[in-house]
C-alpha cells in the first residue's frame, strides 16, 4: 500500500443522490467556530487485511449509517495528499505525512431518514456535526486546500455522474 513512502492508506467516497448532487459532513471539531474548510466527503483508513471496496462501505456507514448505496465506479488510481507538518505530526504520532487514498462513486438509493451523522453505524466517535448535498463542482472550494488537488481529480473523474 506505500505505507513505506508516509502515506495512509484511505478510501474516500462521492455519495450522490438521485438528483446528483453528493453528501459533504462538516468536520466536528471541539473548538466552536466553523470555517468555509470544514466540509469534506467521507474518507477514512482502510484496516489490515481489508480490501478498499469494503472499507468504503464500512467507513460510509460509520460515518453516515449509510448502507443503501451501490457502487457506480472506483478510481483506477490512488490519490495522495501531505498534511501540514504541523498536522502530520499530531495525525497518526507522525507516522504518516499524508493520506493515499482510493475513491469510490456510490449512489444513495435509501430515504434520507437512513442518514445518521449523530449515532453513525457503529462509531463512537462522529465525524460530522452536520451534513448537506452539494453540486459537486463546488466540493473543490470547500474542502481544505491541502487536499484540493484531490478533490478536483475526483470531481473530473466522476462528473458524468453529476445531475
Amino acid at each position: 500500500m506505500n505505507e513505506s513512502q508516509g502515506y495512509r492508506p484511505c478510501v474516500g467516497i462521492m455519495l450522490l443522490n438521485r438528483q446528483g448532487l453528493v453528501f459533504i459532513g462538516r468536520r466536528r471539531h471541539k473548538r466552536q467556530e466553523h470555517y468555509e474548510y470544514d466540509w469534506q466527503m467521507p474518507q477514512g483508513g482502510i484496516d489490515p487485511g481489508e480490501n478498499a471496496y469494503d472499507a468504503a462501505r464500512r467507513e460510509l456507514f460509520e460515518e453516515t449509517n449509510v448502507s443503501s448505496a451501490r457502487l457506480l465506479a472506483e478510481a483506477p488510481d490512488w490519490y495522495s495528499y501531505d498534511l501540514p507538518r504541523d498536522a502530520a505530526k499530531a495525525s497518526w504520532k507522525g507516522r504518516y505525512r499524508g493520506q493515499r487514498q482510493k475513491w469510490f462513486a456510490l449512489r444513495f438509493e435509501g430515504d434520507e431518514t437512513e442518514i445518521d451523522i449523530e449515532v453513525p453505524g457503529g462509531d463512537v466517535h462522529p465525524e460530522f456535526d452536520a451534513w448537506r448535498w452539494e453540486r459537486m463542482e463546488r466540493l473543490p472550494e470547500l474542502i481544505v486546500p491541502f487536499k484540493r488537488h484531490v478533490y478536483e481529480d475526483v470531481v473530473k473523474l466522476f462528473g458524468h455522474f453529476a445531475g
